[in-house]
């Protein structure tokens, strides 16, 4: 896989990872909402032309790391968050 940069922007109610790739314009998305402390993972979106290449596994491993960093927990709502975490059930610390 080449280069995925991944940029974090928040709001004070939400906000979103952002995933750039060294070869191309087009960027990955995961967003979410906050209340009460919790992030819930509502949206992840590859576009295709970018699909097939780790992208969306790599936005949701940002998020987990940043929880574990920030110490908050995250909801998974997105299908693809919901079966990432079926996945990995090392990530249970964070998950709310």
């Amino acid at each position: 896989m080449v280069g995925v940069t991944i940029t974090k922007h928040e709001t004070p109610t939400g906000g979103e990872y952002k995933a750039h790739l060294a070869d191309s314009d087009i960027t990955g998305h995961l967003t979410w909402q906050t209340r009460d402390g919790i992030h819930y993972a509502d949206h992840t979106l590859v576009p295709s032309e970018i699909g097939n290449r780790g992208v969306a596994a790599r936005l949701v491993e940002a998020m987990v790391a940043d929880a574990r960093e920030n110490q908050f927990k995250i909801a998974p709502l997105c299908s693809y968050v919901v079966a990432a975490f079926r996945r990995h059930p090392e990530w249970e610390d964070v998950k709310a």
